[in-house]
């Protein structure tokens, strides 16, 4: 019986094929767009965190924001790394700045300690890394980022190049290699110098107020930012308003926000689309039992249940549901393989791809709205009279 019944449902549909494809029309925008925008939001999401932790997913940021108290010292800072959970803790200071090479770019001068690299996981390409020596005695020394190399000297071979900066010579030690990362690109390049140099050079405070933390061996990140809080606490009275830190989890938490956020949005445009197309299946449903009441007239005749008919026209609404869905799903293929090869031919790197649970969502969502909306014609369909029917004509 059900087989019969969805012979007939592809054989009503098939019978009006231009009617049944614009009613089919709502359902299948509706579906393209939550695949859609909630696939591309998900890739995006995905691809953005990635590059978060690749960036330092076991680092705390620390902001030191109390004009009063005990400001921190470049030995203080020194003199933390090791304590307890934290391994690797280095002062940061940055400014940009225009820099002479063999062309004139703006960089970003970052004044920082030697155990920046390592901390970061900066892996050298050339050269080498700053010393503790060249932090004592404030030498003129730069690291240069894979891209500020390009940016300045158009080459990676400039160990032993001297660049001006403001009027001073800085000599080049050492290349880091290029960066996978997506934001680099967004970054620009990176001159790397001593600590004190910076001080020095820019004319700034001596003070540290902004540092950057590791976790040692074996701890975790939460270990190490419970063990650095309590330090911070303890050095400015338990005032926590004095400082600021901020680790990976809190962007990844902040990113999941945004993402549940516009996904429900999205979401909630898309669900209004398919309603949309829902009311178009139950208006056309309408149409069709309107036309084929002499044909339901004859099946309950010649012994068709009231079943026999809910189930039909039942059927054949989910089948113009489903139908329009599976073409909606086939699109949205298709548009997000034509982004992801646009992606990828413009250089962008992001990998976008159909999230599986919103094609499933989509079905269930499609299968509802088919049975939902189909539930009315199909009862009014079941509950005619057959000497009625009969007697129906067009």
């Amino acid at each position: 019986m059900l087989v019969q019944s969805f012979r007939m449902a592809i054989d009503a549909i098939l019978s009006n094929k231009l009617r049944s494809f614009l009613t089919m029309l709502g359902i299948i925008i509706g579906v393209v767009a939550l695949v859609v925008l909630v696939s591309m939001v998900t890739s995006a999401t995905a691809n953005i965190a990635s590059e978060v932790n690749a960036m330092g997913a076991d680092t705390l940021q620390v902001t030191v924001t109390s004009e009063t108290g005990r400001p921190f010292t470049v030995p203080e800072v020194l003199a933390l790394q090791g304590q307890n959970d934290v391994i690797g803790l280095t002062a940061v200071a940055s400014q940009s700045v225009g820099a002479v090479g063999s062309d004139n770019r703006a960089v970003s001068i970052m004044g920082v300690t030697p155990s920046y690299f390592s901390v970061m996981n900066l892996p050298l390409a050339s050269g080498r890394l700053l010393k503790t020596s060249d932090l004592d005695n404030a030498t003129y020394v730069a690291v240069f980022s894979y891209e500020a190399a390009e940016e300045i000297f158009h080459s990676q071979d400039i160990v032993g190049r001297s660049v001006r900066v403001r009027g001073s010579a800085f000599t080049v030690v050492g290349v880091l290699e290029e960066s996978r990362s997506m934001f680099s690109s967004f970054m620009g390049g990176i001159v790397y110098i001593p600590y004190t140099t910076y001080v020095r050079f820019t004319g700034s405070d001596e003070t540290v107020n902004q540092f950057v933390a590791a976790p040692a061996a074996g701890a975790s990140i939460d270990e190490a930012e419970s063990e650095l809080r309590s330090l911070l606490t303890k050095r400015y009275g338990d005032d926590e308003d004095a400082f600021f830190i901020m680790s990976s989890s809190m962007i990844s938490d902040a990113i999941d926000d945004i993402t549940s956020m516009l996904s429900l949005v999205l979401g909630g445009i898309a669900a209004v689309s398919l309603l949309v197309g829902g009311i178009g299946i139950m208006n056309i449903m309408l149409v069709s039992v309107t036309e084929r009441t002499r044909e339901i007239g004859i099946r309950k005749a010649v012994g068709a249940t009231t079943r026999d008919i809910l189930v039909q026209f039942l059927i054949e609404s989910l089948v113009l549901s489903l139908t329009g869905c599976l073409i909606g799903v086939l699109a949205s293929w298709g548009i997000i393989s034509l982004v992801a090869w646009y992606g990828a031919s413009a250089g962008i790197q992001m990998t976008f791809e159909m999230s599986g649970g919103v094609v499933v969502l989509a079905i269930v969502f499609a299968s509802v709205i088919g049975v939902v909306f189909g539930i009315y014609p199909a009862r009014k369909a079941a509950l005619m009279r057959p000497i009625e029917a009969l007697r129906y004509s067009n």
